[in-house]
């Protein structure tokens, strides 16, 4: 952990996705201080992923335009089919770049952009997931300073993801999913 006071918290997940981000996303109040912006793998068609956690949240929910800049206290998901990027004004950039990991999109695109806007003010967090996406993306932010949260691999719907995070990240901090919403909840207070 830094002594930083963190500005942005990113999300990356795959496989068992919907049912992780539903016992973290509802903890947090309408009032949370902090940007959180997710990467879920889905396929490049409406995802449903905004309808569904604003029936769940108290945080606004929303997917971002391009150039858009990155709000305090709104939950942002990637866009299907589309790359997202955390620019250095700390706005918005959507990418139809060829996928990465068969992903588009890409956690590890969105963490590395976002370690290099936000260094050592970022928490990263890797939760359940079928393959190796976001493993550079957590050493990038570790690299850069912020702090990196993965999943308990033994407790997640797909282990590989949150697995490999920790071999590229062995300074990340592997927590069960109510111990992962309880250090969210913290750190918006």
């Amino acid at each position: 952990m830094t002594g930083e006071r963190p500005e942005a918290i990113v999300i990356g997940a795959s496989a068992g996705a919907v049912q992780a981000l539903s016992q973290i996303l509802p903890r947090l109040p309408v009032s949370y201080p902090l940007p959180i912006i997710i990467v879920v793998h889905v396929p490049a068609s409406p995802s449903g992923l905004v309808a569904l956690f604003r029936t769940k949240c108290e945080m606004r929910v929303q997917e971002p335009e391009d150039k858009e800049p990155i709000l305090p206290g709104t939950v942002y998901f990637a866009p299907p089919g589309y790359h997202l990027l955390v620019e250095a004004d700390r706005s918005f950039a959507l990418s139809l770049d060829e996928p990465v990991l068969f992903s588009r999109p890409s956690i590890d695109i969105l963490f590395e952009s976002a370690a290099d806007s936000y260094r050592s003010a970022l928490v990263g967090i890797i939760l359940t997931g079928a393959n190796e996406d976001g493993a550079a993306g957590a050493a990038a932010v570790g690299m850069a300073g912020g702090a990196v949260i993965v999943q308990q691999p033994k407790g997640a719907f797909a282990s590989a993801m949150p697995g490999a995070a920790l071999m590229r990240c062995p300074a990340a901090q592997a927590l069960p999913l109510e111990k992962i919403a309880d250090y969210l909840v913290r750190l918006g207070t």
